[in-house]
């Protein structure tokens, strides 16, 4: 893996601000690879604060490995991920598209371990409060840059079945069938989050961060839960699609999401 530092926000709301308009803005592509960025006291005028604070701002991009500072050749983008290259999924083809993705990257195990399943685990996945899983803790990246971080609970008799080394090389959606289990459906909800100290060194990113949160229950086909999933990504690599359509009449004509449909269907 590319060693680079992991970003840190920069002391002062002041610069925090600056520093996350700025990071957002590089992100986002409106500050493209090779772009000079103003001078600081350009920078200072615009944001309505001082040079100094701006210089915090820019020391922490540049300590994130977002942009490189030069003397007397000013300060220049280092996008790290053109916006291309960020993972897209499907969400009416989602479960193909996770395995596709566990084949296409790769993984670093953080932990494995077998414990009494967490009350929200337990009761997400229709358990009693002694049942035992186990849990694993991967990052999961492209290109050698990390873009998830992802914690699983599957249950003890099936997690058995396949050992650490497995977990570290193979998609779990395949360990599972491997297992033998049978897998029909999953209930995802996405949310949002930040970045505390552990992930946020995981994924390479400033503590504090925005975070795309999915929590996913897969169950087989007798309606068991078989994994619960709780996963961070980075939204500068990862995105989620849905195809919408219109539908109703008159004033109650309004979007809705086309499951079942691809997006080139009418």
């Amino acid at each position: 893996m590319r060693a680079e530092a992991v970003q840190i926000l920069p002391d002062g709301v002041k610069a925090r601000h600056v520093y996350l308009s700025l990071r957002d803005q590089i992100t986002g592509g409106d500050l493209r690879d090779g772009e000079s960025l103003p001078g600081e006291q350009k920078l200072a005028e615009t944001f309505g604060v001082s040079r100094v604070t701006v210089r915090r701002a820019l020391d922490a991009l540049a300590q994130g490995g977002m942009i490189e500072r030069r003397a007397g050749s000013g300060t220049k983008v280092r996008a790290r991920v053109a916006s291309g290259q960020r993972a897209a999924m499907d969400f009416n083809t989602l479960m193909p598209q996770l395995v596709e993705m566990g084949q296409q990257t790769t993984a670093r195990l953080l932990s494995f371990s077998y414990d009494t399943a967490p009350d929200f685990v337990a009761t997400a996945m229709g358990f009693d409060s002694k049942s035992k899983v186990q849990i694993a803790t991967r990052v999961r990246l492209a290109d050698d840059i990390p873009f998830s971080h992802l914690t699983t609970y599957v249950p003890a008799q099936i997690a058995q079945n396949y050992s650490e080394n497995d977990l570290a090389t193979k998609p779990l959606f395949t360990l599972l069938e491997r297992s033998g289990v049978q897998i029909k459906e999953a209930h995802q909800s996405v949310s949002a989050t930040l970045a505390g100290p552990d992930v946020a060194e995981a994924l390479n990113v400033a503590v504090g961060s925005a975070l795309l949160s999915l929590r996913r229950v897969v169950r087989d086909v007798d309606g068991n839960g078989v994994e619960y999933l709780s996963g961070l990504y980075r939204p500068d690599m990862f995105r989620l699609e849905m195809p919408l359509t219109r539908v109703g009449q008159g004033a109650a004509r309004h979007w809705e999401p086309a499951i079942g449909q691809s997006e080139g269907e009418g």
